[in-house]
C-alpha cells in the first residue's frame, strides 16, 4: 500500500526533488540525471517519485518554469524599486547572474536540451513558452518607459546581451564586468524617461552616471 504523506510532508518531498533537479540539471544535463539519482538525492523511493511526477520531463519543466518565474518575479521587484531605466539596468544584471548559476536556462541549443523538448507533451511545452512571454513582458510592461527604438530590435539586444553568457569562458575579461558596461552603455539608447517621471528620476539617478 502507497504511504500517505501530510501536505507539510509533501512541500518538503517537491521541493527536494527541485532542488535535486536543478543541482544535477546545472552539473550534469538533463539526459544524464536519472531518476534514481533524483530520488537518491531527495531521499526517497522511486515509487514515492511517481506520486509526485508523472515522468521526469514533468519534473524538470516544473523546475525550469519556477526558476524562470522566481527569476522574473525578482526582477519586476528591482524594476518596481527604481521604476526608470536604470532599474531595467538594474534587474537586467540580475538576471543575468541568476542565468550564471543556472546554465541550463540559457544552454536551450544543446542536444541535450533539445531531447528534453522533444519528450515533453504540448501542453508542458506550451508551459515553458508562457514563462519565457512572461519574462520578456517585463521589459515591455513599465508605464514609465518607452523604447527609443523598434521594440524587436529592443528585445533583440537585451536578448543578445544576456545570452553573451555562452561566451563567458572565452573572454579575456571578467564576463560580469564586460556584461555589466555593455548594459550600463546601451540602457541610454533603449530606453527613454516619460517626462512625467523624468524630474524626479533625473535627481536619483545623476549619481549613477557617475559611477
Amino acid at each position: 500500500m502507497a504511504r500517505s504523506f501530510t501536505e507539510r510532508e509533501k512541500e518538503n518531498i517537491k521541493r527536494r526533488l527541485q532542488e535535486a533537479c536543478k543541482q544535477s540539471w546545472t552539473q550534469y544535463g538533463y539526459k544524464k540525471t536519472s531518476v534514481d539519482e533524483l530520488c537518491r538525492q531527495a531521499g526517497i523511493s522511486k515509487g514515492t517519485f511517481y506520486l509526485f511526477f508523472e515522468s521526469k520531463e514533468a519534473l524538470f519543466c516544473e523546475v525550469l518554469c519556477l526558476v524562470q518565474e522566481q527569476i522574473c518575479h525578482a526582477a519586476s521587484e528591482v524594476i518596481e524599486k527604481r521604476k526608470d531605466m536604470y532599474g531595467v539596468a538594474e534587474a537586467l544584471k540580475f538576471i543575468y547572474r541568476e542565468y550564471d548559476k543556472n546554465n541550463f536556462l540559457y544552454d536551450s541549443d544543446t542536444g541535450d536540451f533539445t531531447i528534453l523538448m522533444n519528450k515533453l507533451s504540448e501542453e508542458q511545452a506550451k508551459k515553458i513558452e508562457e514563462s519565457n512571454h512572461m519574462c520578456q513582458q517585463l521589459f515591455f510592461s513599465q508605464p514609465y518607459l518607452k523604447f527609443k527604438v523598434d521594440a524587436d530590435l529592443a528585445m533583440s539586444v537585451i536578448y543578445s546581451l544576456i545570452m553573451n553568457i555562452k561566451s563567458k569562458n572565452i573572454l579575456p575579461h571578467s564576463h560580469m564586468e564586460t556584461f555589466d558596461f555593455m548594459v550600463d552603455h546601451l540602457i541610454n539608447s533603449l530606453y527613454e524617461q516619460q517626462a512625467a517621471e523624468l524630474t524626479e528620476a533625473e535627481n536619483e539617478n545623476r549619481s549613477y552616471n557617475e559611477k
